[in-house]
């Protein structure tokens, strides 16, 4: 009986992810020149839907945005995509993001990210560390919708700000997740 159903949370899980790859498009950029214009895309979009996100812009030493990140599971899942590093709008480095959960989760999503360095210790060690590890390291704020709408230019006192925007698909539960950035060559 336990391996019956073993094979089907297999199963489960197989689809999932097959069901993630054909809906959610593909989370890879196919080129640098593809990333950057789909990074600058999302984070004028952003911009123009998140006033808390444009003041942050307008501080932040450099912005790491993950236009397209595809996140799949069913008790593990994962999540990967691409991104840009942008220092005065311009592009100067590709990063990777790859995650992977376990816990009470079911669900295919689509969705983008935009990381705010606030400061040059937090971006240096974006490059100093073998691949960057969210929760290690400098410290970072996930701003939702309400914390967003209190921010001014004298709370800003964090390393790192991150916004999680046009979210597409269903994705739900309760686990335990690991998140690594790496640079990359394009």
């Amino acid at each position: 009986m336990k391996k019956a159903k073993a094979v089907k949370l297999l199963g489960m899980t197989i689809v999932l992810a097959a069901t993630a790859a054909l809906l959610a498009g593909p989370a890879w950029a196919e080129s640098a020149q593809d990333l950057n214009r789909d990074g600058a895309r999302a984070l004028r979009s952003l911009y123009a839907s998140n006033s808390a996100a444009q003041l942050l812009g307008k501080k932040a030493k450099a912005v790491l945005v993950f236009p397209s990140m595809v996140k799949a599971g069913f008790l593990f899942g994962g999540q990967m995509g691409e991104g840009v590093l942008l220092k005065n709008g311009r592009p100067v480095a590709y990063y990777n993001s790859v995650a992977a959960s376990y816990g009470l989760q079911a669900g295919v999503q689509k969705f983008g990210y935009a990381l705010f360095f606030m400061n040059e210790g937090a971006l240096s060690y974006l490059d100093k560390s073998d691949g960057w590890e969210l929760g290690v390291g400098p410290s970072i704020v996930v701003v939702d919708q309400g914390m967003g709408k209190s921010m001014t230019s004298t709370t800003l006192t964090q390393d790192v700000y991150a916004f999680i925007f046009d979210q597409k698909g269903l994705m739900g539960g309760l686990g335990v997740q690991g998140s690594k950035i790496t640079r990359i060559s394009k």
